[in-house]
């Protein structure tokens, strides 16, 4: 009889247990909630939660928590925005330059570029200030989760002799920057009407995580880092 109690009060901790972390992960899960667009007339239509975005709030969010013992799901480092440059040098020379970038840009994020100017003149560089020198998109929300998503499963997948991605791009704060060396591997770009191959900067703004914690952030949302390789941690 006493051995049994032992066992009863075993299994009764090990059920509160499991029951927390149920409660936490329909906590978590509740984050993805339904999602919505505001159309052309003002009026928000409803449409499916991305599906990376329902993966964090149901998978990666809970992970995370039993991985570094956090308590609190807010605790979880979470992408903030991503911020896509592309700069466009030769446009100092040729303006339709910018037109191509800026029409390639919206094509691969669904947003409309702003035109970056320069903040100075440099003889040197042949620069004048307010001089048109590349196209950024800041991308947040749904529209975030959806390119990150076409990132990691369609476009890194098509990188020629592609052998994973170093992470040494991290900042120190948890941030995480990319360099691609052209815009052929997004499928939305057609080959045949590019007129130059280029490369941009992708920015991964994180927040409320360190290099460490941003780099499990990234792994556990399908990012292919290299495997033997550990720089970038804290």
């Amino acid at each position: 009889m006493a051995d049994k109690i032992p066992d009863e009060k075993a299994k009764a901790a090990k059920a509160a247990a499991a029951a927390k972390k149920a409660g936490l992960e329909r906590q978590a899960a509740s984050k993805a909630g339904p999602a919505y667009e505001v159309n052309a007339d003002g009026r928000e239509t409803e449409h499916p939660t991305p599906r990376l975005k329902a993966l964090y709030a149901e998978a990666v969010v809970p992970a995370l928590m039993e991985r570094h013992g956090l308590k609190n799901p807010h605790q979880v480092p979470r992408l903030k925005k991503v911020v896509v440059n592309i700069g466009v040098s030769e446009a100092r020379d040729n303006a339709q330059m910018i037109d191509h970038a800026k029409e390639e840009l919206a094509l691969i994020t669904g947003q409309a570029p702003q035109v970056r100017r320069a903040t100075k003149s440099i003889s040197n560089f042949k620069l004048r200030e307010g001089m048109p020198i590349g196209v950024r998109v800041t991308l947040r929300g749904d529209r975030m989760w959806e390119f990150v998503d076409r990132l990691i499963t369609v476009a890194i997948p098509r990188i020629r002799d592609f052998r994973g991605i170093e992470p040494k791009g991290f900042d120190g704060s948890g941030n995480f920057n990319l360099g691609l060396k052209e815009q052929l591997i997004f499928p939305e770009i057609d080959s045949e009407r590019v007129a130059k191959q280029r490369g941009m900067n992708i920015s991964f703004v994180i927040d409320g995580g360190k290099d460490a914690a941003s780099l499990d952030l990234l792994k556990e949302l399908g990012m292919p880092f290299k495997q033997a390789a550990t720089a970038g941690r804290n």
